[in-house]
């Protein structure tokens, strides 16, 4: 139960991943849950491996499906494709709800950046850098091109300098113009359309950007229900943004401004008590939390963005599994077993036609698992069956599993 100390309330590490798991529909799938609704609770689903988004939102709604989530991705019917496949946190690919892009474009585009991590010789000037987007957002409108195609005519409309050959790619050197693809999805001028053969493409979704203090305020709140209590520096490693941009972020919500200063949506947040001394956030007045413990066995995919976004990580992943699941601090890279609420193993699926064989690698001891615990999993693995269209079985024993781009 939740306590006051120092005039504010004092959330324990139990009743916040209780009801970060249930607002993530983890505590059980939701009946009637969409595959945007479902994306929208996790603020975002990483999607640079498709197969593992579409586990991660299937996993959220009672009955979802794979073909649920590229339904409502790729196809024609207006009505039905409310996901969207573009950039998204930390400048990696994602599916967003199409009803949010100028929410995330707005907040994303006017998110400070880091210095250069180019070298001197392939970095752009701020000019070039507008010109570039302005020609992706040009060749896009009304097309869908290969990155190729958009190489092609990114140059032909700036010049020349766009086609260097001075990015490292994937065995590779890619034109200059492709630092700012990323940037181009943030300003909501690119997103993905459907491949061509086995070859992605690009378009204009046309989503103008909410101005970028309100839509920074809404994806704050929208984070801290999601996943506070948390900190700013919480924030800003969700987002690979300045910790300092985000404290000052915090501040103009939580009205510690001065006077006129104290930004949008002040006093929107509220200060809690979190980790017995550690001060952190939440929404203002969202103080409720679940007094029960957390129960059962999930399995999550690669980066799936309750274990990527959860804070702090050392609580989440405990013991061996800090050393186990994460790569060098960093979650995701891991599909991970979650009992009662915390990493308590890694797992790896391999599937060939129909048939999907999952091998999970329990971390806590060497003793076989308890029966009502095989039972819970074994229904977990005939659910990611489900959600994946296939015949899953599952065996239990050591894991062979590396990161995972």
């Amino acid at each position: 139960m939740t306590t006051r100390a120092r005039g504010y309330v004092t959330v324990t590490w139990p009743e916040a991943n209780a009801r970060r798991l249930a607002r993530q529909h983890l505590s059980g799938p939701a009946p009637g849950l969409s595959p945007a609704d479902a994306v929208g609770a996790m603020l975002g689903t990483h999607a640079q491996v498709l197969s593992a988004a579409e586990l991660s939102v299937g996993l959220r709604g009672a009955g979802l499906t794979r073909t649920d989530v590229r339904t409502a991705l790729w196809t024609d019917d207006a009505a039905r494709r409310n996901l969207v496949k573009t950039f998204g946190p930390r400048g990696t690919v994602h599916l967003l709800p199409a009803a949010d892009l100028p929410l995330w474009t707005g907040a994303l585009s006017a998110v400070p950046t880091g210095p250069n991590p180019f070298p001197k010789d392939a970095r752009m000037t701020p000019e070039q850098v507008e010109e570039v987007v302005a020609a992706i957002g040009a060749a896009l409108t009304g097309a869908e091109l290969t990155v190729d195609e958009l190489s092609e005519e990114v140059v032909a409309r700036t010049g020349p300098w766009a086609g260097d050959l001075v990015m490292p790619g994937f065995q590779a050197m890619w034109p200059r113009w492709r630092q700012v693809l990323h940037l181009a999805g943030h300003r909501g001028v690119l997103a993905y359309a459907p491949n061509r053969g086995r070859r992605a493409t690009y378009t204009n979704p046309g989503y103008t950007p909410l101005p970028g203090p309100k839509a920074q305020a809404e994806l704050v709140k929208r984070y801290l229900y999601a996943y506070g209590p948390a900190t700013p520096a919480h924030f800003a490693r969700w987002l690979a943004a300045p910790k300092r941009w985000a404290e000052g972020l915090f501040a103009s919500l939580a009205g510690s401004g001065s006077g006129s200063d104290s930004g949008p949506g002040s006093g929107a947040i509220e200060e809690v008590a979190f980790e017995d001394a550690e001060s952190a956030w939440v929404v203002a007045g969202d103080t409720e939390f679940p007094d029960g413990p957390v129960r059962g066995v999930r399995l999550l995919p690669y980066f799936d963005a309750f274990a990527i976004a959860s804070q702090p990580r050392e609580r989440l992943f405990p013991g061996r599994a800090f050393e186990r699941a994460l790569a060098g601090g960093q979650a995701g890279n891991y599909p991970v077993l979650l009992v009662d609420g915390t990493v308590a193993g890694v797992w790896h699926q391999r599937r060939s036609g129909k048939r999907i064989t999952v091998t999970v690698e329990p971390l806590e001891s060497s003793e076989p698992l308890p029966a009502g615990r095989l039972r819970e999993l074994e229904d977990e693995v005939e659910r990611v069956g489900a959600i994946m269209e296939g015949r899953a079985e599952l065996t239990v024993g050591a894991v062979s599993v590396g990161a995972h781009a």
